[in-house]
């Protein structure tokens, strides 16, 4: 199988001079998060005379310095430097996705002309972080060829309804809202035809900054005209569950300062929160803790895939239920702040999983 990865790269242009600051963006992550060049020159593999010499190279490009020394605090980064790294990192997390489709393209058009190539499931589910742990496991497979494509909660349904996929994930809410997201799609499920895979579950909620400085606890703070706050791209399964969510309070969303602010995934929310752009936004409990945000629990996701049950008999379905079931991927979700495996690899049918409401 041959693999395609795409990567963003800056490129800054002053006087006609294009440079690439790729290297230099890793080197201030490491420094915002150790305090120390010679971590990030080790990271890089280089002499720490070399990594002063790129700092100052591009403190002469921007005229601005981008790192201090402090005494007795190591160096640290200048709001300039700050503003540099937020930036690189929400490009990553917005860009990242939509990357990983286009790459995904291209892999499976090149795989499928080579000899011997095997078949491929096609993968529609929305980008979260166990779905990507769970693609990182399965692109170690060699005899399992896999299309793996980031689309949202009822586009991945829609998609096998149709044909165009073969495993579609879907998250529902636990509790209150459950039967109105199995509404909401239940044109694109048949019981006789379709079965579910459980996978894990996931803590919903608010992402706000450390320390909580505005004292948000639920989403009647989000009223507040002070907060700002940064939603989910409209067709997203979380931007649906928060509007329910609204719904369900009796909230007008004309009322949130920023609802139409949108991002594409919830690592992109996270770290628009994170740089300081707004002050809260709604996702999962990993994005938070990714970019060292504090985080209001809202509610509970179970995370599942739905495909036709046909497939359940090739060999290359049985491996992926064996990796779903398997000790290393659930080690890999037991690190994720607030997903927990539940029944991972375990087929049911839709009316056991939905109780009888499609």
């Amino acid at each position: 199988m041959i693999k395609v990865e795409i990567d963003p790269i800056w490129r800054f242009q002053h006087d006609g001079d294009a440079q690439s600051m790729k290297i230099m963006l890793e080197f201030l992550t490491e420094i915002r998060a150790t305090g120390k060049i010679t971590a990030a020159a080790d990271r890089a593999g280089v002499s720490y005379r070399h990594a002063w010499n790129l700092i100052e190279k591009w403190s002469d490009f921007f005229k601005m310095p981008l790192v201090v020394r402090k005494q007795g605090a190591g160096t640290q980064l200048t709001d300039f430097g700050e503003k540099l790294v937020w930036a690189g990192q929400r490009l990553e997390a917005r860009l990242r996705p939509l990357l990983q489709n286009l790459s995904q393209e291209l892999e499976t058009e090149i795989n499928e002309l080579l000899p011997n190539s095997p078949l491929i499931l096609r993968v529609h589910a929305s980008h979260g972080f166990a779905v990507p742990k769970l693609r990182e496991l399965l692109g170690r497979e060699p005899k399992i060829g896999i299309d793996f494509r980031y689309v949202s909660n009822q586009n991945s349904l829609a998609s096998l309804a149709h044909g165009g996929c073969d495993l579609a994930g879907m998250h529902l809410p636990q509790g209150k809202l459950r039967q109105r997201a199995i509404t909401a799609n239940k044109e694109w499920l048949n019981p006789n035809t379709h079965r579910v895979i459980s996978l894990v579950t996931r803590e919903m909620g608010l992402m706000v900054q450390r320390g909580n400085p505005l004292q948000i606890s639920n989403l009647e703070s989000l009223r507040n005209p002070s907060v700002r706050f940064v939603n989910r791209e409209p067709h997203s399964g979380t931007r649906l569950l928060f509007d329910q969510l609204l719904a369900q309070h009796r909230m007008d969303a004309s009322s949130i300062r920023g609802y139409e602010q949108s991002e594409f995934t919830h690592a992109a929310v996270a770290a628009y929160v994170a740089s300081g752009l707004a002050d809260v936004a709604f996702g999962v409990e990993s994005a938070a803790r990714q970019f060292n945000l504090d985080f209001v629990p809202i509610l509970t996701e179970d995370y599942v895939f739905v495909c036709r049950k046909q497939i359940l008999k090739l060999p290359a379905m049985q491996r992926v239920l064996e990796i779903m079931r398997g000790k290393e991927f659930h080690a890999a979700i037991a690190a994720l702040p607030g997903y927990r495996v539940k029944d991972a690899g375990a087929i049911k049918t839709i009316s056991q999983v939905f109780r009888n409401s499609v």
